[in-house]
């Protein structure tokens, strides 16, 4: 899974000016336009904020990836109806044979009942057979997308033989307090208010996201976690 982050307009400055036009109005708006920076005498009011869940001074501002993930890692991104999205297209160009096969390092089987699955390594004979069947659909589903571009069978009608492991990419705009909302359900974390049990291939793109968010915001973040990963 591969996230990089593309452009951002996102600090922790932009939490308080837009917090403190409740009480201070017009007088906010040189500190809004100054880029001054966050101080850690503002911690406070940022965890204050995260902890009484007002969640909208956390909007103010913006964060773009650039994601390359297995499709059916991007029909679960596109669950969170809280970001702007754009995917390469099968209709308009012909795709890349970049196929999904997990690594031995991948746990394979599933134990617990929904909403609290553990999922624990295989054996060396189920890693192989996962590995074995993955590769040999996705070539013959490849095989079969080309010869039908060959034969001219338009991209669009080619394409619908081709497995949801199958890499794409996309674009993914979102704001902080969206942001958090994604990861409070796509990482698993000890201590959280809410635990989550996300696929492990999302959550490896959530993990590289955070990582991003930490750097931007990094006392938006630290109200996050001290308050269990709740968005507020």
């Amino acid at each position: 899974m591969t996230v990089e982050l593309v452009r951002s307009n996102a600090s922790d400055a932009d939490v308080l000016f837009a917090a403190r036009v409740s009480t201070q109005g017009e007088q906010t708006l040189e500190s809004a336009q100054s880029g001054d920076e966050a101080t850690s005498r503002d911690r406070g009011l940022i965890n204050y904020l995260m902890r009484d869940r007002h969640g909208s001074p956390f909007e103010h501002n913006s964060m773009t990836f650039y994601v390359q993930a297995p499709i059916f890692v991007f029909r679960e991104f596109m669950r969170h109806r809280m970001a702007s999205y754009n995917e390469e297209s099968g209709r308009y160009r012909q795709l890349n044979p970049t196929f999904y096969v997990p690594n031995e390092k991948r746990n394979l089987v599933q134990e617990g009942k929904p909403g609290a699955y553990n999922f624990l390594p295989g054996t060396a004979e189920q890693t192989a057979l996962v590995q074995a069947e993955a590769e040999a659909q996705s070539v013959a589903a490849y095989e079969s997308y080309q010869r039908m571009l060959e034969a001219g069978v338009a991209r669009e009608v080619a394409r619908i033989v081709l497995p949801l492991n199958l890499y794409s990419s996309m674009y993914v705009t979102v704001n902080a307090r969206s942001l958090m909302n994604f990861l409070s359900l796509r990482t698993k974390r000890e201590g959280t208010h809410f635990p989550s049990f996300p696929q492990r291939e999302i959550e490896m793109c959530a993990e590289q996201m955070e990582n991003f968010f930490a750097e931007l915001m990094p006392l938006t973040y630290e109200a996050f976690n001290k308050n269990g990963r709740v968005a507020p």
